[in-house]
């Protein structure tokens, strides 16, 4: 399978200075300044190669679609197969879930190299959509559901997450940290001040979560510069509880991980819930400040270093 990125930093590197054919010269040099040592932020580098492909055919290289088609599959089987999601009958027939960001975002990829390096070893990922490429497409995934506009006007570039999913052979802390370090070195390489996306919980019974959307409300709220709001036809109430009647231990033992996950970061939630009936799910919005993720991935490294030892974002 042809390499198409390579990664650096951290004290490690794909390649090193004597790739400059394939890495370019800046891409070269900062490879062999991390793998020397020297105090690089974590990047990586696509490959004249992957740019001479994308050149000649307007599309991705063959083995890197081959990737993405298996990313669809696999979230394919866990929200529809798995969640019980709604497809519709192109989605079925494919077997695939897609939508008109799939092919303008970037796909942010695990693979377990036992069950192979290519499209078969695909075992987790994320959609990442940044400001360009969602305005290709007449905005973000989110303001489906939600008025961004707070988030619009802030200042620097903003990255949605969203299509989170890991096959559920490989529900390991392992893989969502390679997944969160995937992310922190994407925002750390593009400079990404903000992170936000839509998070769910199963069922679209929002009394059901009375309790949920009661604690994210009163502990979580996003300060109104921050602060997304469900679209009105679309609201669903988070203050369903007065802030006295939240048990906050058990209100976060009850999350889902991928939400929690967000709030360990520093993460705030918008105004409102919304009822996805496609998927089969109460969303709420998450945003998050990229400083807090990058401080955390930076502080991993040097703790690397320190041991004299690599990180292990592969």
């Amino acid at each position: 399978m042809t390499k198409w990125v390579y990664a650096f930093g951290g004290g490690k590197a794909d390649g090193d200075g004597t790739m400059t054919a394939l890495l370019g010269g800046k891409g070269a040099g900062l490879a062999e300044m991390s793998a020397l040592g020297i105090s690089v932020p974590p990047g990586f580098t696509i490959t004249t190669q992957a740019c001479d492909a994308f050149q000649q055919t307007n599309d991705f290289p063959e083995d890197l679609a081959a990737e993405v088609d298996a990313a669809l599959a696999l979230r394919y089987q866990v929200f529809y197969d798995e969640m019980r999601a709604k497809p519709t009958p192109e989605m079925e027939a494919r077997g695939q879930d897609f939508d008109r960001y799939d092919d303008v975002c970037d796909h942010l990829l695990v693979f377990d190299l036992d069950r192979g390096s290519g499209a078969e070893g695909v075992v987790g990922t994320y959609r990442l959509t940044r400001r360009q490429a969602a305005e290709q497409r007449g905005g973000f995934y989110t303001a489906d559901e939600y008025d961004v506009s707070t988030l619009l006007a802030y200042p620097g570039d903003i990255l949605e997450l969203g299509r989170s999913c890991v096959d559920p052979k490989f529900r390991t802390r392992m893989t969502m940290q390679l997944l969160w370090r995937g992310i922190a070195t994407y925002v750390m390489h593009f400079d990404l001040a903000l992170m936000f996306g839509c998070a769910s919980f199963p069922g679209t019974d929002p009394t059901v979560l009375r309790h949920s959307l009661g604690y994210l409300y009163h502990y979580h709220l996003a300060p109104p510069g921050l602060r997304p709001v469900a679209l009105p036809e679309r609201h669903v109430e988070m203050r369903t509880c007065e802030q006295s009647e939240v048990d906050p231990k058990r209100a976060l033992s009850e999350l889902p991980p991928l939400i929690k996950g967000y709030l360990r970061l520093g993460g705030f939630v918008g105004d409102g819930a919304v009822i996805d009936d496609q998927f089969n799910t109460t969303d709420v919005c998450i945003v998050v400040k990229t400083d807090w993720v990058t401080e955390k991935y930076l502080r991993h490294y040097r703790r690397d270093d320190a041991a004299g030892r690599d990180g292990d974002l592969d």
